[in-house]
């Protein structure tokens, strides 16, 4: 006979736990955020960014920062590092603003979703191209209209690579928290 303790556990879908979360379990230091932003946008001050194709590397670490870090790094950083990009091209005011806000919302929005399915860099690479062609759409045919001129279909390019360069800064941005992770599991 079977006597009540010997029975096995029920299974239960409480006891399942997430295959990777280890990258995640701590926040990445601040010096590693507003470093990796700071020498970003700096970068981005160069003349290799005039190129229509080139990806936009400030706004590619911005997302993935407001995807990642959304407690410190938000909205107003993606307006105030738009607005400095706006000050440097000396173009229209605020265009670079409303490209990195939407961005910025849109990785915000994105957050709940990600974490639902997994933070694989390469799933998150589908899901986070409509937001960097949107947003660049967006900013891309307001200035069309208002400078009355139309410049052309290079800006999707530049969406299309930013989208791809998004597993390389996965791989970049997170390589510290996963040493330290690494360094963990031989301590056990």
């Amino acid at each position: 006979m079977n006597s009540p303790t010997n029975r096995p556990a029920p299974s239960s879908l409480m006891a399942l736990q997430p295959i990777d979360a280890a990258p995640f379990a701590r926040p990445a230091p601040a010096l590693l955020v507003w470093g990796s932003l700071l020498f970003v946008w700096m970068a981005s001050l160069l003349p290799w960014r005039l190129w229509s194709p080139v990806p936009d590397l400030l706004m590619l670490v911005l997302a993935f920062w407001c995807l990642h870090e959304p407690n410190r790094v938000g909205l107003f950083t993606a307006f105030v590092l738009g607005l400095l990009m706006d000050v440097h091209d000396s173009g229209l005011l605020g265009l670079h603003a409303l490209c990195y806000v939407l961005v910025a919302y849109g990785m915000l929005r994105l957050n709940r979703r990600l974490q639902h399915f997994g933070f694989n860099p390469w799933v998150q690479t589908l899901h986070v191209m409509p937001v960097f062609v949107v947003a660049l759409m967006v900013s891309h045919l307001l200035g069309a209209w208002l400078n009355g001129e139309w410049v052309g279909w290079d800006w999707l390019w530049s969406a299309l690579i930013t989208s791809a360069l998004w597993p390389l800064a996965d791989v970049l941005l997170l390589l510290y928290q996963r040493r330290l992770d690494g360094g963990d599991v031989g301590s056990v």
